[in-house]
C-alpha cells in the first residue's frame, strides 16, 4: 500500500493562534487540499493524525473532520482516515500523542511503517517517525521555522519543506522504484 501519514494541524490546517474548536474555524493551508488530490490521484492512501486534547468534544471533532473530508473530496482528493487521541492523559504531550497515533495506524492498517512518509511540523514528529522506521518529513510553520525538539538533529535538511504542495512535488518526483 502506498501510504502517506499527515499531521492535520499546520500541514493541512492553517496554523491558528489557538487550536481549532469548530468546523467553521477549520481553514486549510493554501494549496494543501490540492496537494492531497495530487497524491490521491497518484495512488497514495492518505491518513491524518491529530492530537486535539480533552477540551474539544467528540461531536465537534467529528464536524471539523467532516468539513476537512468534504473539502478534500471537492478538491479531488481523499483523506481515508483520521487518527486522533482525545482525552488520554498520557497523550497530553504532543510527542507522545504522535507516537501513539503512529502505533495505532500500524496496528489498524496491519502494515509496517518502514519507508512510509510521515509529514509533521515538530522535531518530536520527526523523532516519532524515525522510531517507527518511517521517512520523517517536516513542513515549516507559517513563519517559516520548524518547531525543534530539544534533542532533535535533523538528519537530512532536504526533507524540510515550505508546505504540503512542496512535499507532494518531492514525493511525486521520485522514481516509481523508490515509491512504495
Amino acid at each position: 500500500m502506498k501510504l502517506i501519514i499527515l499531521a492535520r494541524d499546520v500541514v493541512i490546517t492553517h496554523n491558528p493562534a489557538l487550536p481549532v474548536e469548530s468546523a467553521e474555524a477549520w481553514v486549510p493551508v493554501p494549496g494543501s487540499l490540492e496537494a492531497v488530490a495530487r497524491l490521491t490521484n497518484a495512488g497514495y492512501h492518505l491518513v491524518a493524525i491529530t492530537c486535539p486534547g480533552p477540551m474539544i468534544s467528540i461531536e465537534t471533532l467529528n464536524r471539523i473532520h467532516e468539513r476537512m473530508h468534504c473539502l478534500a473530496v471537492e478538491a479531488g482528493g481523499l483523506i481515508e482516515a483520521i487518527f486522533f487521541n482525545a482525552g488520554d492523559e498520557q497523550a497530553d504531550d504532543i510527542g507522545v500523542c504522535f507516537n501513539l497515533m503512529l502505533e495505532e495506524i500500524r496496528w489498524r492498517l496491519r502494515t509496517s511503517l518502514q519507508g512510509v512518509p510521515v509529514v509533521g511540523v515538530a522535531g518530536s514528529d520527526f523523532q516519532a517517525a524515525q522510531r517507527a522506521g518511517a521517512i520523517p518529513i517536516l513542513v515549516r510553520l507559517d513563519a517559516g521555522e520548524v518547531i525543534p525538539a530539544e534533542t532533535t538533529v535533523l538528519a537530512d535538511p532536504a526533507l524540510v519543506f515550505d508546505d504540503l504542495p512542496a512535499v507532494a512535488d518531492f514525493i511525486l518526483a521520485q522514481p516509481d522504484s523508490v515509491r512504495q
